[in-house]
């Protein structure tokens, strides 16, 4: 029974590796895509633009602080959590390959062992790059929506609070 379940064990993860590396390879290109935002909004930014919140708030004035807490948290969600899985699934796609290349190292086969430890370090190379490019981002956009939440503060308030 036992050796029943450690086989079923052992073959439902090997299940995971592709769908694991397929997505590394996501985050790996969201992570690009996300650079090329981020040096996009910066280049906007300097020139004048570029404030994702402060362009939402002028179409919904209405908006509370919290609706506005609210909008700043979605513009950084995927970036957030491709920071927080990618690393995850890096561990993941690490360990996966390691199972097959213990077995191989027991048969004596070292070519597999090498095949499947290449993948693994592949795997988690590629993960890392992707939540470090992502942690850069992320990190810099929440103080620049930090920024324009005080923007809309100064806003909103307008003169009134300079006369007080």
């Amino acid at each position: 029974m036992q050796i029943l379940i450690e086989t079923l064990m052992y073959q439902l993860g090997q299940l995971f590796l592709l769908p694991t590396l397929a997505l590394i390879a996501a985050l790996f290109l969201y992570s690009f895509y996300s650079l090329g935002s981020f040096a996009v909004q910066g280049w906007q930014r300097r020139r004048g633009g570029g404030r994702p919140l402060l362009a939402w708030w002028r179409a919904h004035r209405h908006a509370g602080a919290d609706e506005l807490d609210v909008r700043a948290h979605k513009l950084l969600e995927a970036g957030r959590i491709a920071t927080r899985v990618a690393p995850m699934m890096g561990l993941v796609a690490t360990m996966i390959p390691m199972g097959p290349a213990m077995k191989s190292l027991s048969d004596g086969n070292l070519g597999a062992v090498s095949q499947n430890l290449m993948v693994a370090f592949s795997a988690v190379i590629l993960a890392l790059l992707a939540a470090s490019a992502t942690f850069l981002v992320v990190n810099v956009q929440r103080r620049w929506l930090a920024e324009e939440l005080l923007e809309i503060e100064a806003l909103r308030t307008g003169p009134r609070a300079e006369a007080a």
